[in-house]
């Protein structure tokens, strides 16, 4: 099996690089693993951590970039632990769960944000990747000082009445077939309400631009393949294809920026508000990559579950469709003659966060179904304790997130879709520590 798993990869590392670097590479990978092998076997680390071992670190990591949730739950079977760690290359992960292990993942000040998802996942890009002067631009408490910036009350009611232009405009598109492919048709909105929010009208208003950075997007979550990352300095299609993605990303925002800084009439999006503030073109680029990967996979998702959640459960349907009724009835002008569409940009944004409790309760347990992923984090400043054991400086954590949102001893029934759970008399998500990470939790730096 081993074997044949081998094979496997040089096989599609092969097929993208010329034979006389497949010489050279495979002389390197005999140094490689014979130092993978002798760390493996003769490590003097005594953490207590269990090892789950393998003679390859890339043949035992290479399931956790494939089949990352089934990897981590057979492991923690088979260890019968808390706690086990893993190599990948010459990095040490420590898959952590229950209640402790969570606590520590989202609360020790030694555990970085940032350092976690720069080499474990790879899709987003980063400016140092094509030589870009990048300073501090990827530091997570930088990009959420910005961003709340932005997005704070204020600018959300300004924007509205232009989102609520840019959804119709696009949903008149589909036509009157009243048959959508959520996984397509959301994406789409769900994308081009984040370059309307992250960047500028010009090229919010221009749909041709729109598909063309979506298109360099999905080559850049497609870059992301196991061999890319586990083995990043081969010059693999995967590995080409994300840096000239990158560059055209950078370049393509960078003359949106120009357009903005030569104009003679400031305006309030996102581009101009960044260069009042005097940040230079990369420092803004930086920004609105960061909003695009942030803000569209999870979003995106999210969004598409919450309609088929609604679509196949007819008692929360009606009572988020009555909830958006009473908005359009005590909130608008039920005589004008404005469109549907630019009603409801009239309702304050504090009448949605407080008249919207069924949405609110629809969206809550639509993330404790669907954000399951892995979580990751980079241990960076000293050795940390988890129970008895130790976690060392530079390692790297990993938290299933289905480990407390899928629990059933905290949610009832924990695969059935049911918001009820979150309201009076019930409150599941109360039962322990950070039982719901659907909004974050904890430190982020």
């Amino acid at each position: 099996m081993a074997a044949n798993s081998t094979t496997t990869i040089f096989s599609r590392i092969s097929q993208d690089i010329p034979v006389n670097f497949i010489n050279i590479a495979a002389a390197s990978a005999v140094g490689l693993l014979s130092a993978f092998f002798y760390s493996t076997l003769f490590s003097s680390r005594n953490d207590g951590i269990i090892d789950i071992g393998g003679v390859s670190s890339i043949l035992t990591a290479w399931p956790f970039f494939t089949k990352r949730y089934d990897f981590l739950k057979s492991n923690f079977q088979k260890t019968r632990e808390v706690i086990f760690k893993f190599k990948i290359l010459h990095h040490t992960v420590v898959a952590i769960r229950g209640e402790e292990g969570r606590k520590a993942f989202f609360d020790n000040k030694s555990l970085n944000f940032s350092e976690g998802y720069k080499i474990l996942m790879g899709a987003a890009p980063r400016l140092s990747d094509i030589s870009m002067n990048h300073k501090n631009i990827e530091h997570v408490s930088w990009f959420n000082k910005r961003l709340a910036q932005l997005l704070n009350r204020r600018r959300l009611e300004d924007v509205l009445p232009t989102l609520l232009e840019d959804l119709d405009r696009q949903m008149t598109g589909w036509g009157t077939e009243c048959t959508i492919d959520p996984f397509r048709n959301v994406y789409d909105l769900v994308f081009s309400m984040t370059v309307r929010m992250g960047t500028c009208d010009e090229l919010a208003r221009d749909p041709v631009a729109i598909k063309h950075i979506q298109s360099l997007y999905w080559t850049l979550e497609k870059s992301a393949t196991p061999t890319a990352l586990l083995l990043p300095w081969l010059p693999i299609r995967a590995n080409k294809n994300k840096e000239a993605a990158t560059k055209e990303l950078f370049s393509v925002f960078q003359s949106y920026i120009e357009q903005r800084r030569n104009s003679n009439a400031p305006r309030s999006d996102t581009i101009d508000v960044l260069l009042a503030d005097g940040l230079d073109n990369t420092a803004i680029i930086g920004f609105i990559l960061a909003v695009l990967f942030a803000g569209v996979i999870n979003t995106g998702i999210n969004s598409c579950w919450a309609l088929i959640f609604l679509c196949t459960n007819k008692e929360w349907r009606a009572k988020v469709q009555a909830e958006v009724n009473a908005l359009i009835a005590n909130h608008t002008n039920t005589t004008s003659s404005d469109p549907l569409h630019k009603r409801p940009a009239t309702i304050p944004v504090s009448v949605w966060e407080d008249e919207t409790p069924c949405m609110d309760a629809v969206i809550r347990e639509t993330l404790r179904i669907v954000f399951n992923g892995t979580l990751l984090r980079r241990n960076v400043e000293e050795d940390l304790g988890i129970k008895d054991k130790t976690v060392g400086k530079g390692a790297f954590l990993a938290y299933q997130v289905a480990d407390v949102h899928l629990n059933p001893d905290i949610y009832r029934d924990p695969l059935v879709f049911d918001p009820d759970r979150f309201g009076p008399g019930r409150d599941e998500d109360k039962k322990a520590q950070y039982a719901f990470l659907g909004w974050g939790a904890g430190r982020h730096y």
